[in-house]
C-alpha cells in the first residue's frame, strides 16, 4: 500500500507543462480546420517534385511556414517530445545529415541543415506552439528540416529508422493525389476535433488520461492500450465496467488504470474512492490488477478518499515521469508473475 505522505511528496500538484502544451494546442485546432483547404491545395499543386511545396508556400498569403508545419505535426501525430527525441537519434542514423528517399518511383536526397545544431526541435523553436502561431513565420532551416522529415521520412531507403518515422512520416506520398489527400486530412481533423475539442478544465482531465495513455504506449509498444474494458469484468453481470485506461500485456494480463488530476477540489476522487474496494476485489477475482495515477492540489485536499484509494490499489503513482516509470515497472512485472 502506497503511503499517502510519500505519494504527496512526489506529486506535481499543478498542471505539468506537457498537459498545458496540449491544452494550448487544442485552441489551435479551429485555425487548422479553417485553413485545411489551403493546406490540401498547396500539397495538391506542388506535384512537380518532392520539394515544390516550398515554391507554392512562398506564394501563399494565408498559409505561413509555421502553420504548414503545424498541420503536418497534427496530421502525422508527431508530438513535440518525439521531435526532440528524433533530433537526438537521427545524427547516428544519418551521419552525413543526408536522407535518401523514394518519391513517385525515383530517388531523391534531402540534406538536413540543423541536425547537428545544439538547438532542439522543440515547439517554441519551431514556432508551432500557441505563442509562435500567433505570428506568421517565414520558412527557417529548422522548419525546413522537420517538414521534409514528416513528409518523406517514412519513404527513406534506410531500414533502421524509429517506428514513429516509418509509420507516421508518410504524408509526402499523398502529394498530387487530391482525392486521397482530401480524405486523409478531413478524416484526421474530425478525429482530432473529437480528441481535443474544448480544452476546459474538464477537458484537461481527459487530456490527463491521454497523457498517461501516450506515455505508457510509447514505452510499452507491444502492449495493447486501445480498450476501455476488460473481458468478464462487469457490473451486476450485465454492464461491462469501463476504466480510464486498460493495459493488456502480450501474455493477456490486464491492469485497469484510473487517472485523476484535479487542481481544484471536486467529487471525482470521492467517486473513485467509493468504487475502489469493489473494483479491486472484482479484478483480483479474475486475475487482473488495478492502478491509480493521482495528482493535483485539489485531490490532495481529500486525504480520506486518497487513503481509501491507496488501500485498494495495486500500484498508486503521481504524474511525475519518474512515478509513471514506477507504473511501467509494475506493469512489466505482471507477465513475470511477480505481483
Amino acid at each position: 500500500m502506497r503511503n499517502l505522505i510519500d505519494l504527496e511528496a512526489n506529486a506535481i500538484k499543478w498542471w505539468p507543462e506537457q498537459l498545458s502544451e496540449i491544452a494550448r494546442d487544442a485552441s489551435i485546432i479551429p485555425k487548422l480546420i479553417e485553413t485545411q483547404d489551403k493546406f490540401i491545395s498547396l500539397l495538391n499543386i506542388a506535384d512537380a517534385s518532392p520539394f515544390a511545396w516550398k515554391t507554392v508556400l512562398s506564394m501563399s498569403k494565408k498559409l505561413s511556414a509555421n502553420l504548414l508545419l503545424k498541420h503536418l505535426i497534427v496530421l502525422s501525430d508527431i508530438s513535440g517530445e518525439k521531435l526532440m527525441r528524433f533530433k537526438k537519434e537521427l545524427p547516428q542514423i544519418f551521419p552525413d545529415s543526408t536522407m535518401v528517399f523514394t518519391w513517385n518511383g525515383s530517388r531523391y536526397s534531402y540534406i538536413f541543415q540543423t541536425l547537428l545544431n545544439k538547438k532542439t526541435w522543440s515547439n517554441p523553436h519551431l514556432k508551432v506552439d500557441g505563442k509562435g502561431l500567433a505570428t506568421k513565420e517565414y520558412l527557417s532551416p529548422m522548419m525546413d528540416d522537420v517538414i521534409n522529415l514528416i513528409l518523406f521520412g517514412g519513404a527513406s531507403i534506410l531500414a533502421n529508422l524509429p517506428p514513429d518515422i516509418t509509420e507516421k512520416c508518410m504524408i509526402g506520398t499523398l502529394i498530387g493525389h487530391k482525392k486521397e489527400l482530401d480524405s486523409f486530412v478531413r478524416q484526421r481533423y474530425i478525429w482530432v476535433s473529437r480528441i481535443t475539442g474544448g480544452a476546459t478544465a474538464n477537458a484537461l482531465g481527459n487530456l490527463a488520461q491521454r497523457y498517461v495513455f501516450d506515455y505508457l504506449q510509447d514505452k510499452l509498444p507491444s502492449w495493447d492500450f486501445t480498450k476501455k474494458q476488460i473481458p468478464k469484468i462487469s457490473q451486476n453481470d450485465r454492464t461491462s465496467l469501463s476504466f480510464d485506461v486498460v493495459a493488456s500485456s502480450p501474455k493477456g494480463k490486464c491492469c485497469a488504470i484510473e487517472v485523476s488530476f484535479q487542481v481544484t477540489t471536486n467529487s471525482t476522487i470521492e467517486r473513485k474512492a467509493g468504487q475502489a474496494q469493489a473494483r479491486q476485489q472484482l479484478l483480483h477475482k479474475n486475475g487482473h490488477k488495478i492502478a491509480y495515477v493521482i495528482d493535483g492540489a485539489g485531490n490532495f485536499e481529500r486525504a480520506s478518499a486518497l487513503k481509501t484509494i491507496c488501500q485498494f490499489s495495486d500500484c498508486t503513482v503521481t504524474f511525475k515521469d519518474s512515478e509513471l516509470d514506477l507504473l511501467l515497472n509494475f506493469l512489466k512485472s505482471l507477465d513475470k508473475g511477480q505481483v
